[in-house]
């Protein structure tokens, strides 16, 4: 429980006693600190419904609420609303619970079972920065979920089983006709060994696609080998899964750098066999119809304002879609999983495609009565407003994206001589750490719907509203506590404030429940972006104002290391929540 929640529910108490609703006594952080801590508005809705002036309303709420020793004033501002200051002993004992509390007042609520589907990197293509997002976001989305108290299962959903892997095929028929794979008559075994690596992969994909852009007979035959691959021709099937284990080596390999968690690394290709069932099952329930040539479903409902076209299942030539294997893994995540929710963190552009998807998962009674959830962000540009490419203007690969960040850390830390007693190993590690940490909160402390502009130069910054400012507040707080332990001062309980800036600090700590939940409810790690700044923020001035190490009192030393204590404990976790790790020296 939160500050703010606590004192919701001793206004909403003193609502009660008047006959009023309870909910009307919800407390809000004050706009206006130099007026009060906290206040509630309760007071101007009430009076419309109780037919009373609202000023009075306030008053007789007031009056029961200056009897309450967790608050230290109260007044009545303006028309009436309700201007709340704590006990200072009160934020003391509050701020003292909280660290003693190992989930820092964060409790776990009813687990729901969901699934959270992000990655969506494709067989035989490079990560690029464009997977930055759906990867990071994801992430910070699966932490952030699992502590709440949900039971998660996050799946990569790799791009596995369309027209690509016949443009492989066929492209690779021609540079190397003599393997085995493509002999319709062999009846042996297939080497274990992949005939390609991930380069080979690499350079042949474009050079497949820009043939088949050119040339519509190269295009059919690549349909003809999806369609082949997807029937179960021996050979083509064989090719596929030593595609996809170069590939996915390669994918786990940038995934783990980026400490994303996967539990199924399943893709299209994992529901091939559930599509035709399902095809002719909403054929024979008159879901799905024909319309110029193709198998769909229409999911335009009366009261749209806008149209929305109908959902392609099978395209004229009898293939199958992303919204065809989409609706399959629904049926098969609802079979295995029974999920209360599934989450898509897919960029924004692909609103619609997922709005047909829903609907035509519930029009066909395969959603198993889970909620569904587009988790749409923008993208990542460059300083130029356009999507981040390369000098050479083409994509750029996540790898090289990430090492571009590294390279700007590594700067930073020697021109900020950071970590110049570290080895040259430690120090590559705290690059990467603070390297990660900027592009990270970069992506994840803009609002996910909104594109924003990534400037290394700035993000990997030891200053500013920065992932690398935080690390850095966290390190100062954990060289505080290893100096005094050092010295033999141990951490104490929290006092009663003597200093405006401790007040300010506790205030901020106590926030931290509030911060979380609104994160988890509107799946905004941004939210959790701000608290932990201005957390940082409360502590530095704390830390510039009251003396800690030096401070004579020993009993107001050790409720100050108390406090510090806490403020690492809370940054941490909103840290490790975001998926940042923390060094442990710079």
């Amino acid at each position: 429980m939160s500050l703010a929640q606590h004192l919701s529910q001793i206004v909403g108490a003193a609502f009660a006693q008047t006959g009023l609703e309870a909910a009307l006594g919800r407390v809000v952080v004050s706009q206006r600190p130099d007026l009060c801590q906290f206040q509630c508005n309760g007071a101007l809705a009430a009076a419309k419904k109780a037919k009373a002036s609202p000023r009075e309303l306030a008053e007789t709420i007031a009056a029961i609420l200056r009897d309450d020793p967790v608050l230290a004033k109260v007044e009545i501002a303006g028309p009436g609303f309700l201007n709340l200051t704590l006990d200072d002993a009160f934020l003391a004992r509050f701020a003292d619970n909280m660290a003693r509390d190992e989930r820092l007042g964060i409790a776990p609520r009813a687990a729901k079972r969901v699934i959270i589907d992000f990655g969506g990197p494709n067989i035989a293509k490079p990560m690029h920065v464009g997977h930055l997002r759906s990867t990071v976001i994801g992430e910070s989305l699966r932490r952030i979920l699992h502590h709440a108290g949900d039971a998660v299962i996050s799946d990569v959903h790799i791009g596995d089983w369309g027209t690509p892997m016949g443009m492989l095929i066929c492209e690779l028929a021609r540079q190397q006709p003599g393997l085995p794979y493509f002999d319709k008559n062999f009846s042996g075994v297939y080497p274990p060994r992949s005939p390609v690596g991930l380069g080979d992969l690499e350079r042949l994909y474009p050079l497949a696609a820009a043939a088949c852009k050119a040339d519509e007979a190269r295009m059919e035959e690549a349909r003809q080998a999806t369609r082949e691959l997807q029937a179960g021709r021996p050979g083509y099937r064989a090719l596929w899964r030593h595609f996809s284990d170069v590939s996915l080596s390669a994918m786990r390999a940038e995934f783990d750098q980026l400490g994303a968690h996967f539990d199924l690394w399943e893709g299209e290709a994992s529901v091939n066999d559930r599509i035709a069932p399902l095809v002719r099952s909403l054929r024979e329930k008159g879901i799905a119809e024909m319309s110029d040539g193709a198998l769909v479903i229409p999911v335009q409902k009366d009261g749209d304002t806008h149209d929305i076209p109908p959902l392609i299942l099978l395209k004229g030539d009898g293939a199958v879609t992303y919204a065809t294997t989409d609706l399959a893994t629904i049926a098969d995540r609802v079979e295995r999983h029974d999920p209360d929710h599934i989450l898509y963190v897919v960029d924004q552009r692909q609103a619609l495609h997922f709005e047909q998807v829903f609907r035509a998962a519930r029009k066909a009674g395969i959603d198993g009565g889970c909620a569904f959830e587009h988790i749409g962000f923008g993208t990542v540009n460059g300083p130029d407003g356009r999507p981040f490419k390369t000098r050479e203007g083409g994509v750029m690969r996540l790898g090289d994206f990430i090492a571009m960040a590294r390279k700007v850390a590594e700067r930073r830390l020697s021109d900020a001589r950071l970590a110049q007693e570290a080895s040259d190993e430690k120090r590559r590690e705290t690059a990467r750490m603070i390297a990660l940490g900027a592009v990270k909160f970069a992506d994840l402390s803009s609002p996910r719907t909104s594109d924003y502009i990534f400037d290394p130069d700035r993000f990997v910054s030891f200053e500013g509203k920065t992932g690398p400012y935080l690390q850095y507040a966290a390190v100062r707080v954990k060289s505080l506590l290893r100096r005094a332990r050092e010295a033999g001062v141990e951490a104490g309980g929290i006092m009663a404030p003597g200093h405006e800036a401790e007040r300010t600090l506790m205030l901020e700590l106590g926030a931290l429940p509030d911060a979380f939940w609104s994160a988890y409810g509107a799946r905004a790690p941004d939210r959790l972006c701000t608290f932990a700044y201005g957390l940082a923020q409360a502590f530095s001035k704390f830390y510039t104002e009251c003396p800690i190490l030096p401070e004579k009192d020993k009993t107001i030393r050790a409720s100050r290391l108390g406090l510090a204590r806490l403020t690492l404990a809370q940054l941490e976790q909103v840290l490790a929540l975001l998926g940042i790790d923390v060094p442990d020296a710079m």
